[in-house]
């Protein structure tokens, strides 16, 4: 393998072609989000078709999330050992396949296998896609990209349901494994003309056995990140999981519609759509006033949204509500791809960000649990309140206290005030 310096790099300190990485890094977890909420859409089919309870179809779920961090550490350490193109087209190849699968499975015991391990891939993707799009994309647009890369979630959630809609209807709900198909070619295609990452060939551990070292080195942040990720996971969870069911207690929605359709429906497609503009603005924002600081005013939104979101007792309150309330949740999510990647350990970008997230997934899937029992002793807009609100402040903290690394260095040089490329240290001295 050639050696790569700082002063190998083309001088406008941009990958050429860099918008193929990104677009890969995109497509790939849009699709990994559609292939997971394909499940929640299809319960009453698939129960039918393996001859078991709903609440079977649901433990599946269970599995797929647990299983996320398995994933993302395997995937994580491939491509911070063999670069982001091979370890990216392997996992989309490897979930894809394993989606597929599930929508044929012969019965419930291999549809629960195949739902493991595409939790696998599912867990593989989002470090590694992470990874490779930050370290892509210029340096002034990170922040931007991030809120795209995150935003792709909530998008999938809305082409899941879409599709539910339009092909379910005229093809039957097995075309919905075979949809992402054709989008993991185009990944696939993407990727092959990206150029690999220059950041992994100039920082790349020699062999796993240094990547564990690198891990364990880094504890201290380590532990600080998962918590993090874990609050964000509750925090999201904890918003959106029980919400529809909460909508449907409430008597003054009873017989409402939004946008033609079941309130329980409606909304939830509205407050989506406020959690991809979320994403976008608040990711644009942190290349403007830094992570911590929109992370911080998306909090202070959702803090805001809280009493609406939960004792609103009108449709036009409970919208503009969950609107501004996912917009605030999943905004300071959208800045969490380009926050973990720049806080992590060069040589481990895609093991680090992608096992933390992953495991406060794991971490975090009680958030529902827990807020169910709270209604049974508070009342659904008590319950949501008092979580949301101690997750929130929690967030708050650990924002306000936590380090930050906005723009920082991936490849050795950093842009100066005119755009010209200088390196790292001479950008250090200047600004000290």
């Amino acid at each position: 393998m050639p050696t790569f310096s700082a002063e190998s790099l083309p001088n406008n300190s941009e990958t050429p072609r860099w918008q193929f990485a990104v677009s890969a890094a995109i497509l790939g977890w849009i699709l990994d989000a559609f292939n997971f909420f394909v499940v929640v859409f299809l319960f009453v089919p698939l129960s039918t078709t393996f001859h078991v309870s709903k609440a079977a179809i649901v433990f599946s779920l269970t599995v797929t999330l647990a299983l996320r961090p398995v994933g993302a550490f395997f995937f994580g350490a491939m491509a911070d050992r063999y670069g982001r193109k091979l370890p990216l087209i392997a996992c989309v190849i490897f979930f894809t396949l394993f989606t597929v699968l599930s929508g044929y499975a012969p019965n419930y015991w291999f549809f629960l296998l195949t739902r493991a391990l595409y939790g696998i891939g599912m867990g593989g993707y989002w470090g590694v896609g992470a990874s490779y799009a930050m370290e892509s994309c210029p340096q002034k647009s990170r922040g931007i990209v991030s809120g795209f890369m995150q935003g792709g979630y909530p998008i999938g959630y809305l082409l899941a349901a879409l599709a539910m809609q339009v092909l379910v209807t005229q093809f039957g709900w097995h075309i919905m494994f075979l949809a992402g198909v054709p989008v993991m070619a185009i990944i696939i295609v993407l990727t092959l003309f990206a150029p690999e990452s220059d950041s992994w060939k100039m920082q790349h551990s020699p062999g796993y056995g240094e990547i564990m070292r690198t891990l364990f080195a880094n504890m201290k942040l380590f532990i600080y990140t998962l918590v993090l990720m874990a609050a964000m996971n509750a925090l999201s969870h904890g918003s959106q999981d029980l919400y529809p069911n909460f909508l449907r207690t409430i008597p003054a929605l009873v017989g409402k519609t939004v946008l033609g359709m079941k309130m329980v429906y409606g909304i939830p497609i509205i407050y989506n759509v406020g959690a991809i503009l979320g994403t976008l603005f608040f990711g644009h924002l942190s290349d403007r006033v830094g992570r911590r600081r929109s992370m911080i005013i998306a909090m202070v939104l959702c803090l805001l949204s809280v009493p609406a979101w939960a004792f609103g007792a009108s449709l036009g309150v409970l919208v503009l509500a969950s609107f501004a309330m996912q917009a605030g949740v999943q905004g300071a999510f959208g800045v969490i791809p380009a926050h973990l990647t720049e806080l992590s350990p060069d040589s481990i970008r895609s093991l680090f960000p992608g096992f933390v997230y992953q495991l406060g997934v794991l971490i975090a899937a009680s958030s529902p649990t827990v807020e169910y029992a709270l209604r049974d002793h508070l009342g659904y807009p008590w319950a949501l309140t008092l979580f949301e609100t101690v997750v929130i402040v929690t967030l708050l903290l650990l924002f306000i206290f936590g380090p930050e690394k906005r723009g920082k260095d991936f490849r050795g040089l950093a842009e100066g005030a005119e755009g010209k490329p200088v390196l790292a240290s001479e950008q250090a001295a200047h600004e000290g």
